[in-house]
This record gives C-alpha cells, structure tokens and sequence, in this order.
C-alpha cells in the first residue's frame, strides 16, 4: 500500500509535469519582462501553502529578475488588521488599493482551486482580481483545476491539473513552485545569478 501510493504520487506528479503547456510559460515570462520595462510591479497573492509560495516567488523575482514584487500576506500586522476591521473577502482589495494598483502592474494568482463564488472559496482572491480588472491591471495565475472563477478572468494562465484528483493540492502547490523557478530562471527575466 505504501509502495503504490508513492509511486502514484511520482508518476502523477510526473505526468503532470510533462502536460504543463510551455507556450504559456514563455508568454508569461514575456508580459512579466515588459511589467519590468515599463516600471510596473507584481502583486502574488495566494492563501494557505500558495501564500507560501507566492512569499518564496518575490523573493526570486526581485532578487534575480529585479523586478518591484510584493505579496500582501508577508505583513502579517495588516494582513491580520484588515481581516479583523474589514473582513476576510476584502483583504487583498484594500490592500491594493493603498498600493495604488494601476494599469502598468500584474496580479499573479496562485491558488489550488481558484476559487467559486457560489461556495464562497478563496473570495479574497476573487475580490482582488475584480478589483484588478477594474485598474486595468493584467491578470496571470497558476491553477491547480480548470475553469475556475480566476482563471476566466485571467489574461494567461496554467491549468496544472487536467482531470479530477486526490493528490490536487499537493501536487499544485509543488507545480507552483516549478513554473514559478522556471520563470525567475528565464533568459528573458533573469538579471542576476544565483549564489550555487
């Protein structure tokens, strides 16, 4: 029983891996690249283990891509204000508003579900890609299931998985985490080596 499900979680993980589209890993290294050029920054959001990786993300991009990044659950005093006074489904809203997002910027999503309004799923992040839309802001996001709320609003995305699974959260979050280093290591982003 263990064997087999180590070996499941591997080859799932590998095939999913390999079905990754590379077309769009390219256009998204080069909406970020012109983010850069024109001065823009990006904003990763996520909740739970994508708010980690998102976390992981602007420390790559700014330190190897020099690129202005920041993620809002990295201020836990007012990330933990915001939720407290305003609530929950506003908190990335408001904080990108005291940011002043505009056109020039770009979220970029990671989230395992990507969230349903009609099951009040990970409306944080809904809310902040309306309110991205409405700045004219550009929207990118990694997903881990197809068709959801954010990846209809999305000016690119990555579906991670295709069909149904167990293994869904997990094996997004890991896939994150290699798109997101595959970008940050990108000849059209990469500014800076890395130390090994």
């Amino acid at each position: 029983m263990i064997k087999t499900f180590t070996k499941q979680f591997i080859n799932e993980t590998l095939n999913t891996i390999s079905s990754i589209d590379i077309e769009k890993i390219n256009l998204i290294a080069n909406t970020i690249a012109n983010i850069r050029k024109n001065n823009g920054r990006v904003f990763f959001l996520g909740v739970g283990g994508s708010a980690a990786n998102c976390s992981h993300a602007v420390n790559d991009f700014r330190k190897l891509c020099n690129i202005e990044c920041y993620c809002p659950t990295d201020n836990v005093s007012e990330l933990t204000a915001r939720t407290n006074d305003e609530g929950w489904d506003k908190v990335f809203e408001d904080w990108l508003k005291i940011s002043k997002l505009n056109k020039k910027d770009l979220l970029f999503f990671m989230s395992v579900g990507g969230g349903n309004l009609k099951k009040k799923v990970s409306v944080n992040l809904i809310n902040a890609a309306k309110y991205g839309k409405k700045m004219n802001s550009k929207i990118v996001g990694i997903y881990g299931k197809s068709n959801s709320y954010l990846s209809k609003m999305s000016n690119l995305e990555i579906t991670i998985l295709k069909k149904k699974s167990d293994l869904v959260t997990p094996i997004s979050e890991s896939i994150q985490s290699v798109i997101w280093h595959c970008l940050v290591s990108h000849p059209v982003l990469k500014k800076n080596d890395t130390k090994w």
